[in-house]
């Protein structure tokens, strides 16, 4: 056959580091630290839940944006933890994870050559998920240790095609947690130009050392141009069920489920079930008890970071942490991750997959959502390189 019958679109999108490293260590048989695939025990509610709808035959098609015990479920969190009141009927639309939900949002609401500004480090699927429909990623730089926010940086990046500004909080990969301030001084660059503003807060519980999750849809103003995107994959332990949400005002949210229905009809309907059940009936203690385990978690991994000469941008949220390992042989990111592999078999993702430049040569990103005993297994082996 002479003919391409690819999608030209499909050669501008970045492969997914994420998916190379963890097929890599797969081969290798490594400790799987690229990928935050959340081993960690599932809230035995959420299970029972999901077991008896698929036991009691709840295994059809649900509504295209979500069960409505589910919608309501994420209603009233949303009013307890997030001070933003969203109508379970007209402004929730569950989909297959957060990024599905985000790629939704995407489909709906961007043109070809729309502008929509993401801050660096960024997360890779957030930048192909824009790519892949014509969007133009402007990219504003965070600046290290702390990934500080420059107002001027994101001033200067609005152009007439601008549409959107995205912020990932707490964010993938570097554990960036805005502060009210800072979203503050985001929203009234949004308000002051007419940008919509996309958030990611799937780690919304993950938060150490005394850190708040704000939304950026409780702010002033916000909640009409504001698009949240969370999910449960993470917070219950149930990557695999692809469970994530969209909430947006009628008119957003309307664009958003017929693009939803379009891809996947639906969530899986019993896990939508399990999960209703989680956010309903897990006390506060569940969080809190949560946010501390990570931050163990944390305080454990990023001092065998330390102690092995990879110094860690130590997170104030999610569950990755950036390690500078330019004391390591090779001349980038990947070279330097693939000998980490071969050489302890801990298996990280190179920071290239995370900017757009230079800066992430040096950097390799873990992800500590594991086990304790893998924690201390990837210690073990990290304190071989010290």
């Amino acid at each position: 056959m002479g003919r391409s019958f690819i999608n030209e679109r499909l050669a501008r999108l970045g492969h997914s580091e994420i998916r190379a490293m963890t097929q890599a260590c797969a081969k290798a048989g490594g400790l799987n630290m690229a990928q935050g695939v959340c081993d960690t025990p599932v809230p035995s509610v959420v299970i029972q839940a999901a077991e008896r709808a698929l036991r009691t035959g709840n295994n059809v098609y649900s509504r295209f944006d979500g069960l409505a015990e589910l919608r309501q479920a994420i209603s009233s969190k949303l009013a307890r933890d997030n001070r933003v009141r969203a109508d379970a009927e007209t402004e929730i639309t569950v989909s297959a994870g957060a990024t599905g939900a985000f790629h939704c949002a995407c489909l709906a609401l961007f043109n070809p050559t729309d502008e929509v500004i993401v801050f660096e480090p960024y997360y890779q699927y957030h930048l192909s998920a824009l790519v892949a429909v014509e969007a133009v990623p402007a990219v504003v730089p965070l600046h290290p240790p702390d990934w500080t926010l420059s107002l001027e940086d994101l001033a200067r990046a609005v152009t007439p095609s601008t549409k959107a500004i995205l912020v990932n909080s707490p964010g993938n990969p570097s554990g960036k947690v805005f502060g009210r301030r800072e979203l503050e001084d985001i929203a009234a660059i949004a308000r002051q130009h007419d940008l919509l503003v996309l958030t990611d807060e799937i780690y919304e519980y993950f938060l150490y050392d005394g850190q708040a999750h704000v939304s950026m849809a409780s702010l002033p103003g916000m909640a009409e141009r504001t698009i949240t995107i969370g999910g449960y994959s993470k917070t219950f332990s149930v990557t695999g069920w692809r469970i994530g949400y969209a909430v947006a005002a009628p008119e957003w949210s309307r664009a958003i489920g017929a693009m939803n229905d379009l891809l996947y009809v639906c969530a899986p309907t019993p896990l939508q079930v399990g999960v209703a059940a989680g956010i309903r009936e897990l006390p506060p203690s569940f969080y809190q008890e949560l946010a501390a385990e990570y931050q163990r978690k944390r305080d454990r991994f990023c001092r065998a970071l330390s102690q092995a000469g990879m110094t860690p941008s130590v997170p104030k949220g999610a569950y990755y942490v950036l390690a500078d390992a330019s004391r390591l042989p090779g001349k980038n990111g990947k070279e330097r991750a693939l000998y980490v592999l071969e050489k302890i078999g801990v298996a990280g993702v190179p920071g290239e997959a995370f900017f757009s430049g230079s800066p992430g040569d040096r950097f390799i990103r873990f992800s500590y959502a594991k086990t304790d005993a893998d924690i201390e297994e990837a210690c073990r082996r990290l304190a071989k390189l010290a």
